[in-house]
């Protein structure tokens, strides 16, 4: 049958999705499916373009980006996102918020169109895990944690279904962010606590910082007193002049990027020079060796956020919704009836050509 319908995969779609499958099997089926687009060559690869978008200064800083991804044979893929700071205080609403779309590859078709904002906050959890599991120590059981946002509750559930976690320590400048996140982490009594800033760094195995610095008003840690072979995953850094590490720490640690352009642009990286930058992600996923070389010194993962991440979440859900029978379908394009006939679609009625009237 031709498809001419539109599969809406909405919030109370992404619910009952998460609510059949549950959230612990979606971070597996993330991560999973994250190792494999970034692993795979073969012909039905996937690929991205460099993301572009608006740097928004009024009437507050914010950005609007796209995100385009490929995977040949299947999906394309885009991501429309905005990050705005101030939206929790302001607009009650979240520092991200985003829209996945899905074009079949063969028609051009917008096959579906997927609440991005969960997504992200879960493809971007997804990823650390994958990254820690490469670079971190096996056996950590410390998370420090710097910055209590929303992201923040992500790390910490990704982190859990790959570590054996026995203490979560937890700090932010917001005051209401920290004292509220063992409630909204849902995770066991007494895992959560939170510490003062020199603590975190002094005893976290695994820290991440996920903050909303301003640009040029980084770092958000010392960085003078982490374990040796303390794995960072830096997940704030997404704009020119934003930056969360120190650069002491990135010179001395093995920075390990998503993607090594981008984070030229806008992650930790942009304040190196490129002999200063270590494999990316994709490139330490197929080297096992070095992998476990790196497990005892300190590394960082600088993570900018990919469009494949995007891709690979979008397919997911659309694929659970449609198990599920979640979400529902509405007709967007306009689609002729007669492909060579443009107003098909429309009724008889108005449809008659629009010819000029005759002059008298």
């Amino acid at each position: 049958m031709k498809p001419d319908t539109t599969h809406i995969v909405d919030a109370p779609a992404v619910a009952t999705v998460v609510s059949e499958v549950g959230l612990g099997r979606l971070y597996d089926l993330a991560i999973e499916r994250l190792t494999e687009v970034l692993t795979y060559s073969g012909p039905a690869r996937a690929e991205m373009k460099t993301r572009d978008g608006f740097l928004l200064t009024t009437p507050r800083l914010g950005l609007l980006e796209w995100m385009p991804a490929v995977r040949h044979g299947a999906t394309v893929s885009m991501k429309l996102v905005g990050y705005n700071p101030h939206n929790p205080v302001k607009n009650q609403l979240p520092t991200i918020l985003s829209t996945l779309l899905a074009f079949d590859v063969d028609s051009g078709h917008l096959r579906a169109i997927v609440d991005g904002t969960f997504a992200t906050a879960i493809r971007t959890g997804a990823a650390s895990a994958l990254a820690s599991r490469a670079l971190a120590r096996p056996d950590s059981s410390v998370l420090g944690l710097i910055g209590c946002g929303a992201q923040a509750v992500t790390q910490l559930h990704a982190l859990a279904r790959a570590f054996p976690l026995t203490e979560v320590l937890v700090c932010d400048t917001d005051i209401r962010a920290e004292s509220s996140f063992a409630a909204r982490a849902r995770m066991p009594d007494g895992l959560v606590r939170v510490a003062e800033p020199a603590e975190v760094e002094e005893r976290a195995d695994i820290l991440c910082t996920a903050t909303s610095v301003a640009p040029d008003q980084g770092p958000v840690l010392q960085g003078t007193s982490l374990r040796p072979w303390v794995h960072i995953n830096a997940v704030g850094s997404d704009m020119p002049g934003k930056t969360e590490l120190p650069l002491e720490l990135l010179r001395d640690a093995v920075v390990v990027p998503d993607h090594r352009e981008q984070a030229m642009a806008e992650g930790e990286c942009q304040r190196l020079r490129p002999e200063e930058i270590g494999p990316s992600l994709t490139e330490l996923l197929t080297d096992p060796a070095r992998q476990a070389e790196l497990r005892d010194r300190r590394t960082v993962y600088d993570s900018t956020g990919l469009a494949l991440q995007d891709l690979v979440m979008v397919e997911l859900l659309e694929e659970l919704a449609r198990e599920a029978g979640a979400g529902h379908r509405l007709v967007i394009e306009a689609t002729a009836h007669d492909p060579q006939d443009p107003y098909s679609f429309l009724p008889e009625s108005v449809s008659r050509a629009p010819w000029p009237a005759q002059e008298v």
